[in-house]
């Protein structure tokens, strides 16, 4: 009887453990594809401020919106979404280290 609850007790704890880190891992994918997102949404709005700032400018190169407050929005957006980027990097780095 003992052997046969032990086996018991094992084959529970086995799969506990495989759905558990099958739960892990799924968790683990779609925050990496969370954050492959996120980069790409990132990246395309960077491209449209770049090229909105292009169309600003003129062929001398000066931008032709007056003053820098544009200049300096975009610079602040730009700034923004850098820093988050990197805090979302930090909070992946401290989860995959929580996972090791």
């Amino acid at each position: 009887m003992g052997r046969a609850l032990a086996t018991a007790i094992a084959e529970q704890v086995e799969q506990t453990m495989t759905e558990t880190l099958s739960n892990l891992g799924r968790f683990d994918a779609e925050q990496r594809e969370n954050l492959r997102h996120f980069t790409e949404e990132v990246m395309a709005r960077v491209q449209q401020q770049e090229a909105a700032v292009s169309q600003t400018t003129g062929s001398n190169g000066f931008s032709t919106v007056p003053g820098t407050a544009s200049s300096q929005d975009l610079q602040a957006t730009i700034d923004n979404l850098r820093a988050e980027v990197a805090q979302v990097r930090s909070t992946l780095q401290q989860y995959r280290a929580s996972l090791n």
